[in-house]
């Protein structure tokens, strides 16, 4: 009779609190639609495009297809301002414009009655001299990891990033440096992946690396460090939109830049 008398008043007690309980209904507020344009130029021959896409509310798919009708043109040191002919949804490019060490170009977009803008300069190219595999031993693991050496110029304010792929395929992480601290010297510098707990993305022997290196103007260096900022893995920052290079409201980036390319094979 006690453990009847006992059980009652538990399944009242619950019944009571049941009835108090208040359905919270969180309105999450979808941010205004945005322009995302990224564009590059390169010093190699034929490389220049532009992709321009849409953000969507957050109760959407992640799916974002390209915006097509746009009028794209860049402009070489102030020219004449070439036309880029879209050559999938939302892709448009050219190959008449070959990208030159120290020339800027003037990005121009219209689309929807909406217009952008981006302002870029070719930086001169800094020799990537070699790349090399390295064991290291990191959180008690045997890990192999990436290197590159480069020598910095003696002029100030230049900045880089490192493209790795191992067979073929991209890494997900970006690597960006300057010159702040290596102004004028030789440098090595690691690339380093964090959180990569998955034995199928490790870097093994027999693996093929290619490291591609990027010279960039501040404004875009800018760009993607404050991208590895919000990614890395020191980051306890709230999460805030890269700074862009693109005027009129678009989110995204315009780059020129030069490129050059390693491959090894893991030993």
């Amino acid at each position: 009779m006690k453990l009847f008398t006992t059980l009652s008043i538990a399944a009242i007690m619950i019944l009571a609190y049941s009835s108090c309980e208040k359905v919270i209904d969180i309105k999450l507020r979808d941010a205004d639609q945005k322009y995302v344009i990224e564009g590059n130029i390169t010093n190699e021959p034929g490389q220049c495009s532009v992709s321009i896409t849409q953000t969507k509310a957050f109760s959407e798919d992640n799916n974002f297809p390209g915006v097509s009708g746009a009028t794209v043109t860049v402009s070489d040191n102030g020219g004449t301002a070439i036309p880029l002919v879209e050559t999938g949804q939302g892709i448009y490019t050219t190959s008449i414009i070959n990208g030159a060490p120290g020339h800027t170009y003037t990005l121009k977009i219209l689309v929807n009655g909406k217009t952008f803008g981006s302002v870029s300069t070719l930086p001169l190219p800094v020799n990537l001299d070699s790349i090399f595999i390295e064991d290291r031993i990191l959180f008690g693991d045997s890990t192999k990891i990436v290197n590159i050496t480069y020598k910095d110029p003696a002029a100030v304010g230049d900045a880089y990033r490192f493209l790795q792929y191992r067979n073929n395929v991209q890494e997900k992480t970006v690597f960006v440096n300057n010159d702040d601290f290596t102004n004028g010297n030789a440098v090595t510098t690691q690339l380093l992946v964090f959180g990569n707990d998955d034995d199928d993305k490790k870097i093994k022997a027999g693996d093929s690396i290619k490291v591609t290196m990027q010279c960039l103007d501040t404004p875009v260096y800018k760009y993607w460090f404050s991208i590895d900022a919000a990614t890395g893995e020191s980051n306890n920052a709230t999460p805030a939109n890269p700074v862009t290079n693109i005027t009129g409201g678009a989110l995204g980036y315009f780059s020129a830049h030069t490129t050059q390319s390693k491959t090894v094979r893991v030993p």
